[in-house]
């Protein structure tokens, strides 16, 4: 609820979503995406989606041979990176291949892959204003269809929704000072030195 200078938010969650709207209110929607980036939340919750981040999810492999291959797919997630292209890249059989996926990552290679390029096509749909099409290409996912897919599959929204709900806070809308009742800014002053 807002009175005058006045905001409040009750519960963890309400407090983090306020926060990121102050923080996107002072330092702009940029700030605040990073923020939520660095705290691993939506910068706007869409309500019963569970939080998510293809980075924490997918373990590390300190390990030759794999590491390379991994870096590779990392490095460009357009390129040509079927089981087979990798496979003979890294110098090993397809099925030494996909044991070494699963034995490290507890996946398939082609998982792998569409993670990394999940990942790419979510961090440019949150900082480019590029076409889904664009988006779907230089990801890796080759059209707009496909990257849906994966989209809804991930993350249960579609990559519209998903660029909607990482772009703004919804809190200021570009207009200003335009908060909603529910929430209410409370200024803060300095505690006294102890």
């Amino acid at each position: 609820m807002r009175d005058g200078d006045t905001f409040t938010a009750a519960g963890i969650a309400a407090g983090i979503d306020l926060a990121l709207a102050l923080v996107e209110d002072d330092l702009g929607a940029d700030h605040a995406r990073t923020v939520a980036k660095v705290l691993v939340v939506f910068l706007r919750r869409p309500g019963g989606q569970s939080q998510f981040s293809t980075w924490t999810a997918t373990p590390a492999v300190p390990t030759e041979p794999l590491r390379p291959v991994l870096d590779a797919v990392a490095l460009d997630p357009a390129g040509d990176h079927t089981l087979a292209a990798m496979a003979e890249r890294a110098g090993f059989s397809v099925r030494h291949l996909s044991r070494l996926f699963d034995e490290h990552l507890g996946m398939t290679a082609g998982r792998y892959v569409e993670r990394v390029r999940f990942e790419a096509a979510r961090t440019m749909l949150e900082d480019g204003g590029e076409g889904l099409d664009v988006v779907a290409r230089r990801s890796g996912f080759g059209s707009a269809e496909t990257l849906r897919r994966a989209f809804l599959r991930e993350v249960g929204v579609s990559p519209g929704a998903y660029r909607a709900r990482f772009r703004t806070t919804g809190i200021t809308d570009g207009r200003g000072d335009d908060w909603p009742a529910t929430v209410r800014r409370v200024p803060v002053s300095p505690r006294a030195a102890p």
